[in-house]
This record gives C-alpha cells, sequence and structure tokens, in this order.
C-alpha cells in the first residue's frame, strides 16, 4: 500500500510538493487545494492509514510540534491557527496516510463542517 501512497510518494521525493519543514520523523508541505492563507500538511515519514493505527504517541506528538514550529514562522501562531486530523472517510480523510492540517491566517468559525 505505501509503494502506492501520495503522502508516500512525496515522502519519497517522487512527487513534486511545496515543502515547508522536515525532520527525521516529518514531512510539511502546502495544501494543494488550500482553506486558508496558511494551509500546510504535516504527514508522518512511516506510513500509518489513519489515527485509528497510531501505536505510539510519539508519531502525533511530532506531527503536533511540527506544526507549532511552522505555525511560529509562518506568524500565525500567536493570533491562533488551527490543526485538524480527519480520521477516515466521514470525517473527510481523503489520503489514507496519518496526516495533519495546519490552518491559519485568517478568522476560523465554529463548528467546521
Amino acid at each position: 500500500m505505501a509503494d502506492a501512497c501520495l503522502f508516500c510518494r512525496i515522502v519519497r521525493g517522487e512527487i513534486p510538493a511545496k515543502m515547508v519543514a522536515e525532520n527525521e520523523h516529518c514531512v510539511a508541505f502546502r495544501d494543494i487545494n488550500p482553506q486558508a492563507p496558511t494551509h500546510v500538511v504535516v504527514v508522518p515519514r512511516a506510513h500509518v492509514a489513519s489515527l485509528n493505527e497510531v501505536s505510539d504517541a510519539g508519531t502525533v506528538g511530532e506531527l503536533a510540534l511540527m506544526a507549532r514550529e511552522i505555525a511560529k514562522r509562518e506568524g500565525i501562531a500567536d493570533g491562533g491557527y488551527r490543526t485538524v486530523i480527519n480520521t477516515n472517510a466521514d470525517a473527510g480523510q481523503t489520503v489514507f496516510h496519518l496526516h495533519l492540517h495546519l490552518i491559519g491566517g485568517r478568522p476560523m468559525g465554529w463548528p467546521p463542517g
């Protein structure tokens, strides 16, 4: 499955993406369909289909810490930003590789969706 996974292919550099950050645990790139002035997708390097399959809390922690650092660098940390992990189809997950959306740069409404 990981061979055909869109995000795995981005992580391996087989598909171009506008990279924002990367480290040994995760990669972050601009969303191709941004929902706000800042919309970055943060993915673990290792393929995990969804939050339901995560077996190590560190995986989600690494995604969150990278999102925080990007929010600071993008200048949206003080004003506020949203992080979203969609899990499975009913929640809107369309790529089945765990990912966190970092969204900010405009006021957010509540409730979402």
